[in-house]
This record gives C-alpha cells, structure tokens and sequence, in this order.
C-alpha cells in the first residue's frame, strides 16, 4: 500500500503545479480545475495533432522516490515541480502495467493507461533534468522514469495522507508505453 504524499493542480498549461490541500478527481474528465481536464485530449502538442482523440492523460502520478534518486544528482525537485497532480510514495508506479488500478482515499479511482513521455520543459525547472528522468536499460532499451498517466474510473477528494491500493488487471498484463 502507498500513500499521497501532495496534490496538485493549476487552470493554465506550464510544467510546474502548485501543491494543494485536496483536489477533486471528476470520473472521466480528470483534476477539476486543471489544464488537462477533460473528456478529450488537452495536452497541447496532442490536440495539434487530432484535438478529438481521447483524453488518457487525465492524471498525472509521480513517484517522490524519483525526487529521492534526482537529488542524488543535484538536483532539487519537489511535489508538483514536474506537473503531477498526485505524488506518490511507496508504489513502484513505473512497474504496473496497463490498466492497473489505484484506489485512491475512500472514493477516488483511477485507472493506469501509460508512462509519461517527459519533454524539455522540464529543463526550464533545471537544466538537465529532462535527460535525468530518462535512462536505458541493459539491452539500450529507454526507460522514462517521470511517471504515469492515468484515467478516472470514480471521482472523489484525494489529499495528502490518502492510502493508495493496487488491483491489478485481469488476464495478461502489457507494459506500460507512452501516452
């Protein structure tokens, strides 16, 4: 079982969120309030491309154990520094596959679709920090280590403090990939 370390959320576009006491998760939109709210896709280099496309990236999660490793390299990171909305800690959260399942608090429940791909306003934070949360794998293989996405299945508050449990999906279980 994990646990919410801080929330997060901002109306307008820009990497950085401020942290909240408690945010509302709304089933099949998202953050009340935030930027990528919605039923469609608001990221916006996604709603360039095919602004109808379905919104898989309603929530963003971050593990704090990343900020933990990126302070080892100097740099200082902290909840919503990298645009999450929820940040974790005790859940490998880039090891569940798709579809899997967090109930977050009492109510909220969100489902995992895919791994955030990170970009380069992360460096407007700290220089280097986007190539930080990327590294490869013995066989050269990138792992993308900023994080997940995810839909919301029941809405609900969600605050600092919340227990998080995992379900996961039934049958075969896929990697996660970019969303």
């Amino acid at each position: 079982m994990g646990k919410v370390v801080a929330v997060s959320r901002k109306s307008s576009h820009g990497i950085a969120k401020p942290n909240v006491e408690t945010i509302r998760l709304v089933a099949r939109h998202g953050v009340e309030g935030d930027a990528h709210c919605g039923t469609t896709v608001r990221h916006r280099s996604r709603v360039a491309r095919n602004p109808a496309q379905p919104n898989l990236r309603q929530v963003h999660l971050i593990h704090a154990e990343l900020f933990d490793e990126l302070a080892g390299q100097g740099f200082s990171v902290h909840p919503g520094d990298m645009g999450e909305n929820i940040t974790t800690r005790g859940i490998d959260l880039l090891k569940l596959p798709e579809g899997a399942e967090l109930w977050i608090g009492t109510q909220a429940r969100v489902r995992i679709t895919g791994l955030r791909n990170p970009c380069k306003q992360l460096n407007e934070h700290a220089p280097g920090l986007m190539d930080a949360t990327l590294t490869r794998d013995p066989a050269g293989n990138l792992i993308r280590k900023a994080g997940v996405m995810a839909v919301v299945l029941d809405g609900g508050e969600v605050r600092q403090g919340d227990s998080i449990e995992v379900t996961m999906p039934a049958g075969e279980r896929q990697p996660l990939v970019p969303v």
